[in-house]
């Protein structure tokens, strides 16, 4: 049985948990910051603009490739590298205001959101099977609830001090993470071995690139310039001859043949429709608590304030992570997956009709939070449910990556409608009314596509039991090693409890 030697089960998950919370804030503990971008790197707004891409692009990019390195090498290992490239990207942007610094400061922090996945496949490794559900939950929240409580702490820091200190405050949290993980996360036995493939990190890595970066300028550069659809035809052509490498490489990047398995692709596609449609209340909430009343909607708040009410969300996200690894537990990962998105549909249809008070668009938010919730918290036990032991790490970076694709394209979906649909308050364009509600349905109509894509998902028996899967057929085990002077033990049934490497 997976051991936490010399360690309690509740203070492994405490520090992985912390430390996914730390690096999810890294998206929007500078947003209060965006719009004065431009003054305070002394650059245009579309080259200031790379301080934000450049952290989606690295994130991207480096989750998948830190999820197998965490495999092969140690996921207590990777999440330690993480975490100090974080820190350092963060030290560089306290220390300058030099754009081409700052991106490079933004890039590094971007790399440790693979800090997420590996927490939870190390959870798998080391926590008893009564812990693991609800741990693996609350771990997969932090994604969102620490993003919405970046927020208001941001607006705080802005606002009272330099913005050099949001990277310090970010600089501090994740030294705090660095040395919790450190000293309380034990070490995983399990490894896997084998060559890195490097050739896999580089197509993988150029056609996100060409996906994402198209994604998010497509709005200034506009959705029909060559340039824009040049770069989603390069990425067409990238990622199908890196899927063609892939499936020949003996010890590939991401094994496309699990991914095709029914429950990991659906997983992964409805975590593509979770993403868009979380990201949804990120767009839309803020803008209405925001706006002057002049505008018919607005309700005037401030960023802090704003903040706030939003972080009500995130906060319900931590609150049902139990619950829902209780529901997952009972009747599996679909079941729940299907209550987060009929929640979020019900989010959403509630701003709809209730959007005129402070308090509407706090549960408005609240419900769509909390589907969102239940929906991020069933998709590692879906995804582990699925695939052997020694691909943890790789499946859930994937999966954190399918995520993330799908919180870009909800930024440019609902970015362009809502820049198509403005009204004029004096110097100052604000979405309208009608682009909002628009916005509302698209996310709620992305809520149900997660739905209907869940409802195909196997009942599996061993997902609800948190048994451990054995590797595909016609597979070989994987080679575990030993303690030195062991011989090593073949992982044929995905079970580390025949061994005591640590």
């Amino acid at each position: 049985m997976p051991r936490t030697p010399g360690k309690s089960s509740g203070v492994v998950i405490a520090a992985l948990a912390f430390s996914g919370m730390v690096v999810s804030m890294m998206f929007t503990l500078v947003v209060p910051i965006i719009p004065d971008l431009p003054r305070l790197v002394s650059a245009s707004a579309e080259d200031a603009s790379w301080v934000i891409t450049s952290t989606l692009l690295s994130s991207a990019v480096f989750t998948p490739v830190s999820g197998r390195l965490g495999d092969m090498y140690g996921k207590r290992r990777m999440i330690v590298i993480s975490l100090s490239l974080m820190i350092l990207g963060s030290a560089i942007c306290v220390f300058t205001s030099a754009l081409p610094l700052v991106v490079i400061g933004r890039t590094l922090q971007g790399c440790a959101v693979g800090v997420i996945p590996l927490g939870i496949s190390i959870m798998r490794d080391l926590l008893p099977p009564g812990r693991l559900g609800s741990a693996m939950a609350l771990m997969s929240a932090t994604l969102g609830a620490g993003g919405a409580i970046g927020l208001p702490l941001g607006a705080v820091v802005a606002q009272y001090a330099n913005w050099h200190v949001l990277f310090l405050v970010a600089a501090a949290m994740g030294a705090a993470g660095l040395v919790l993980t450190i000293t309380l996360v034990p070490v995983s036995p399990l490894r896997t071995g084998g060559r890195f493939d490097f050739l896999g990190v580089a197509g993988l890595s150029a056609g996100l690139v060409c996906f994402l970066l198209p994604i998010s300028k497509g709005g200034s550069w506009g959705w029909t310039s060559p340039l824009t659809l040049g770069l989603f035809a390069a990425a067409v052509v990238i990622f199908a001859l890196w899927g063609w490498a892939e499936l020949r490489m003996h010890n590939p990047l991401v094994d496309l043949r699990t991914t095709t398995r029914r429950e990991v692709l659906l997983t992964n596609l409805a975590s593509i429709a979770f993403g868009f449609a979380m990201f949804g209340t990120q767009l839309v909430f803020p803008q209405v608590l925001q706006a002057p009343a002049a505008s018919g909607y607005g309700l005037g708040l401030t960023l802090f304030e704003a903040g706030l009410c939003m972080a009500v969300g995130g906060g319900m996200m931590i609150v049902l992570s139990p619950v829902s690894a209780r529901v997952t537990g009972a009747y599996g990962p679909k079941v729940t997956l299907m209550l987060g998105a009929l929640l979020s549909i019900a989010g959403y249809v509630t701003a709809l009709f209730l959007m005129t008070e402070v308090w509407h668009v706090a549960l408005a938010a609240t419900i769509v939070s909390a589907g969102a919730g239940l929906g991020y918290a069933a998709m590692p036990a879906s995804i582990m449910g699925a695939v052997p032991t020694s691909e943890t790490g790789a499946a859930n970076g994937f999966n954190s990556l399918m995520r993330s694709i799908g919180t870009s394209t909800a930024s440019a979906v609902i970015g362009a409608v809502l820049a198509a649909q403005t009204v004029q308050l004096g110097a100052v364009t604000l979405p309208s009314r009608d682009g909002l509600q628009i916005a509302l349905v698209i996310s709620a109509v992305a809520a149900a596509a997660g739905m209907v894509i869940s409802a195909f998902l196997p009942r599996r028996g061993s997902a609800r039991r948190g048994a451990r899967p054995e590797p595909p057929q016609g597979r070989p085990g994987t080679r575990l090693p030993g303690k030195a002077g062991e011989p090593l033990v073949d992982d044929v049934a995905g079970d580390a409890r025949s061994r005591s490497a640590d």
